[in-house]
């Protein structure tokens, strides 16, 4: 009883712990599981093999169901990088093309929100710039859940449409860009140094669509951090402080995962082959006309379902990718 004395009076310490536990269970659960369907399934088997044809069916379906737990341990195993647990921040920008490239954008957005949604995993909003006739310049927002970023990972790079314009009188087909970048969120056990003389701090007023959604106050916070030249900016919260406070965190978790990049790369000495997130260097292609097809580049993965994929399915995209990964190291 002594170890739990003051357990509570440590809100985020207990929180943290209560995850781990989650999360241990969780792979308890799966193990166990998998267990008492591979037994289930030798007793019918050998049913089966005494002449027993009423057990066949049986001995399929526990099979199956097998399968379904072996591929969830599979990605247990596969998600054993010190951030996978954690929770991820999602930084979506749209490219070159305008309309087109910021209802790209949008469309991916919505895509990783209905993600989410279906993992029952929580969502909130840092920053989102509309564009300027539809959809959106850039969002960044994060994903709260068990093992979110080690699975939202496999999301970062460059993401490409092909399809008829609905902004085109002409009805012709185009294609479009946006990037994504995944950062793990990570917590005060993970030093990670941001000088006040590296960083640049601007506030400003909020934008929206008008009436009760624009701030009269200089409450949104834009941060610059000039050796990495990465900028963040965060307009969810009506306070100044607040908008600061998330900012930064988003601007270490993005110094986190760059850094765990590069030392990734070193590692691996694969800097000569790795893919820069820029323009013409994407990651996976979402064609909906002529035909419709969603390609992985990397993984090799397709799904003939565009619609689906769109609409959240990414489970496979993700497992393909944990896979590709592991096989790379």
């Amino acid at each position: 009883m002594e170890l739990l004395e003051g357990f509570w009076e440590d809100s985020d310490n207990a929180a943290k712990i209560q995850r781990e536990k989650s999360i241990l269970s969780k792979s308890v659960d799966i193990y166990n599981s998998m267990m008492n369907k591979k037994e289930d399934f030798e007793t019918l088997y050998e049913f089966c093999m005494d002449g027993d044809d009423d057990s066949l069916a049986e001995a399929i379906s526990t099979f199956e169901e097998l399968e379904k737990s072996l591929q969830e341990a599979q990605k247990q195993v596969l998600l054993s990088e010190e951030t996978d647990p954690n929770n991820a921040i999602i930084s979506i920008n749209a490219g070159a093309g305008g309309t087109e490239s910021c209802d790209w954008a949008s469309m991916l957005h919505r895509m990783f929100i209905k993600w989410a949604e279906s993992k029952g995993f929580k969502l909130t909003q840092f920053d989102l710039q509309a564009g300027d006739s539809a959809g959106i310049k850039s969002t960044t927002f994060s994903v709260e859940g068990d093992f979110a970023y080690g699975l939202l990972k496999s999301e970062t790079g460059i993401h490409r449409l092909v399809r008829i314009s609905p902004f085109d009188s002409n009805a012709r087909r185009h294609t479009s860009f946006a990037s994504v970048f995944v950062s793990p969120e990570i917590d005060d056990s993970i030093e990670i140094e941001v000088l006040d003389k590296d960083i640049r701090i601007d506030v400003y007023r909020s934008g929206g669509a008008g009436g009760q959604s624009v701030n009269t106050t200089d409450s949104a916070v834009r941060i610059t951090h000039h050796p990495s030249g990465i900028v963040v900016t965060c307009q969810n919260e009506r306070s100044q402080l607040q908008n600061k406070e998330t900012a930064m965190k988003v601007l270490k978790s993005r110094l986190y995962e760059k850094a765990m990049e590069e030392k990734r790369a070193e590692q691996a000495e694969v800097e000569a082959n790795k893919k820069e997130i820029g323009w013409g260097s994407q990651i996976r292609s979402y064609v909906l006309h002529p035909y419709k097809m969603v390609k992985d580049h990397r993984t090799n993965c397709e799904s003939g379902n565009a619609e689906k994929v769109l609409d959240g399915d990414l489970d496979d995209f993700m497992q393909s990718y944990l896979q590709w990964r592991a096989s790379e190291v």
